[in-house]
């Protein structure tokens, strides 16, 4: 029996009985086209609600595909119905605003082709023996093969199971995407079966696009991206409303939706809209600050990487970083250079306590301004804008790589500071109170190594280890070198507590007792080593590979991504994982979260090619290295004094 088992296996591995895996995506366009008339346009619907307009008539198509799986055709000869195929002859995105674009952008459709389960529409995996599986019969093969024979056998079903993997997730990432007048122009937030409430997981959000559009454009699929930029950029220009109150020019949606409405007049015809949410439909009603920081950070992606600088050239597309450059220049009352906002106006969406100056924000917006100051084209309008936006790089990365900064040695002076001082002088310029220093941080933070702290206000340091924050400090240069090294240290020394049995925790340590009672008003969506609360969130995986990459660190990240391969697609691609050591899938988790499939995906390509990472990574300039040691030497009361002022005013 032992002997038998083992033969079969070893059949399976040599190739010898037929390989059960699933096959490429499919592309198909149409094969007829239903002539009709179609438009795009603004209407008003609704209290000041706009949405964008694409008529089109429905027609019926029977499609008949022949899809060749690994082997032998795995799927046959497989028809589908697509009984609301639509077909449009809308103007393209690049002319929506009557500003006309030399790159082309063509009308493809992708026909879903998957088996899928009957009972509960999940779709099917590959029908393999798992990892844990090939272990238990190790010991049985032993008897009978060599050990050499075993590890390689076991090795060729790593690396297939791991291709299955990665087959699966693409299928399900195009099997996500979302269409507009017959093209494709994003992705939903998730797509799960299992889900009776879907809530506005159907929605395509700006910052849960990032990485689909990232992998799409590894990929060489630049249209989706392409669409996805001037879509939204229609959207930032629309009226914003709520309570009578507007806010300022430039802000982007957090999501929107694609919407088919009968067309006024007409039984036989339906019409697309798109249906923005720039924060007044979603719970807690907050303005999605990182969206327009996103959507620059992906405009200049797209540009690297398919070589397109037509569209970041196009007029509409210069004055739209302009507005958001302005939303976020805008004076204040604020000291500091950082940006101050709300509680949950970032990937932390709900009430956790990141109100003020949160580090992923910060971070965002430094490689925002480093990426728009790349794109913008040189001319006398936009002189004042670039000035400002350089000074307010410099005063940025000198206040987070000053202030935020904590390791060992900072940690052991903030614990000796002295408070009250009324000087210009100061050493504890923001008046932290020794006392602030929890007993978890002593005795977790390690020798080597160290981070940048969550959030700096006066009299208050959030010492929580925020992930997102700090990976992206690395990547857009905002950490210097030697900070960028020990934030990866620091990773690697704390493995057990940000990574686990899931990469990778949100934010650590939890809120927990009275201070979770008190900071997010007891919710029960973020409960200690939950979701927002110390969650662990495998889209990170991403952003880890990308910092450890600019590092020629990319051991860390395969090491991350190489325990995230053991469960997640078993799991079915959860939005996050609770507990400390991330062991179960979120009790609220969404399964077939599509940024979950994308952040791996991602992870994969980078990891095969990372040069490829260049298109994410900003360096830092000379001028900056200059201007940050300028600020260092310089003594502040200098500063001191009346502004000069070249202009003359008649009282």
């Amino acid at each position: 029996m032992a002997m038998g088992t083992s033969e079969a296996v070893l059949q399976v591995f040599s190739g010898a009985v037929p390989c059960l895996f699933g096959s490429d995506p499919c592309f198909s366009k149409s094969d007829s086209m239903s002539p009709f008339k179609s438009h795009i346009k603004s209407v008003k619907k609704r209290g000041s609600r706009y949405m964008l307009k694409c008529s089109y008539m429905i027609r019926s198509h029977i499609m008949t595909h022949r899809l060749h799986g690994v082997g032998g055709g795995l799927y046959g000869n497989t028809s589908i119905h697509r009984s609301q195929l639509q077909s449009c002859k809308c103007q393209r995105a690049d002319s929506v605003s009557g500003i006309a674009s030399e790159a082309g952008n063509g009308t493809w459709f992708v026909d879903n082709a998957k088996k899928r389960n009957p009972i509960n529409g999940v779709m099917d995996t590959p029908n393999v023996l798992e990892f844990q599986d090939v272990q238990e019969l190790k010991p049985e093969m032993e008897g009978s093969i060599s050990n050499g024979a075993v590890e390689t056998a076991r090795d060729t079903f790593v690396k297939v199971r791991v291709d299955s993997i990665e087959d699966e997730a693409w299928d399900l990432l195009r099997e996500s995407m979302v269409y507009y007048c017959g093209s494709p122009i994003g992705t939903i937030a998730a797509k799960d079966p299992t889900s009776s409430n879907v809530l506005n997981y159907d929605q395509v959000f700006i910052r849960d696009f990032i990485p689909s559009g990232i992998a799409f454009l590894l990929k060489g699929e630049y249209d989706i991206v392409r669409n996805f930029i001037l879509h939204t950029l229609q959207l930032q220009s629309w009226e914003k409303t709520m309570d009578c109150h507007s806010p300022g020019q430039g802000l982007m949606p957090a999501s929107f939706k694609v919407r088919t409405v009968p067309l006024d007049g007409d039984d036989s015809a339906t019409e697309e809209v798109l249906d923005p949410d720039f924060g007044e439909a979603a719970i807690g009603r907050v303005a999605p600050v990182d969206s327009g920081l996103w959507w620059i950070i992906l405009l200049r992606a797209y540009g690297k990487c398919s070589g397109d600088l037509s569209v970041q050239e196009r007029i509409d597309v210069q004055t739209g970083i302009k507005m958001i450059l302005r939303l976020c220049l805008a004076d204040g009352f604020d000291m500091f250079p950082t940006l101050l906002v709300t509680d949950g106006s970032c990937m932390i969406d709900r009430r956790m306590g990141i109100h003020g100056h949160p580090l992923e924000i910060q971070a965002l917006f430094y490689s925002a301004l480093l990426c728009a100051r790349e794109m913008l084209a040189p001319e006398d309008g936009s002189a004042d804008l670039i000035r400002a936006l350089n000074n307010r790089l410099v005063a940025l990365s000198f206040h987070i790589r000053e202030y935020y900064w904590i390791d060992m040695k900072k940690l052991n002076e903030i614990y000796r500071y002295k408070t009250e001082e009324y000087s210009y002088d100061a050493v504890n310029k923001f008046n932290i109170y020794p006392d602030q220093i929890s007993p978890w941080l002593v005795e977790w933070m390690p020798n080597k190594g160290g981070y940048l702290i969550g959030n700096l206000q006066p009299a208050h340091m959030d010492f929580r280890f925020f992930s997102l924050g700090n990976l992206w400090s690395i990547i857009s240069s905002l950490a210097t070198m030697d900070q960028s090294h020990a934030i990866l240290d620091l990773v690697e020394a704390k493995w057990g507590d940000l990574v686990a049995d899931m990469p990778l925790k949100i934010c650590y340590p939890a809120l927990e007792g009275q201070e979770w009672q008190i900071i997010t008003g007891s919710d029960p969506k973020n409960t200690p080593w939950s979701y927002h609360n110390a969650g662990s969130w495998p889209t990170l995986l991403w952003q880890l590979t990308v910092a450890c990459i600019k590092m020629d660190r990319p051991q860390i990240a395969a090491k991350a991504v190489e325990i995230a391969e053991r469960r997640i697609a078993r799991d079915k691609w959860p939005e996050y994982y609770d507990t400390k050591k991330a062991r179960f899938i979120g009790k609220q988790a969404r399964l077939f979260q599509t940024w979950s499939i994308a952040g791996y995906l991602v992870a994969k390509l980078l990891l095969s090619d990372p040069t490829a990472a260049k298109i994410l990574i900003t360096e830092e300039d000379s001028e900056l290295v200059n201007a940050f040691s300028c600020m260092i030497s310089a003594n502040p009361r200098r500063k001191r004094g009346r502004k000069s002022s070249t202009q003359t005013f008649i009282v």
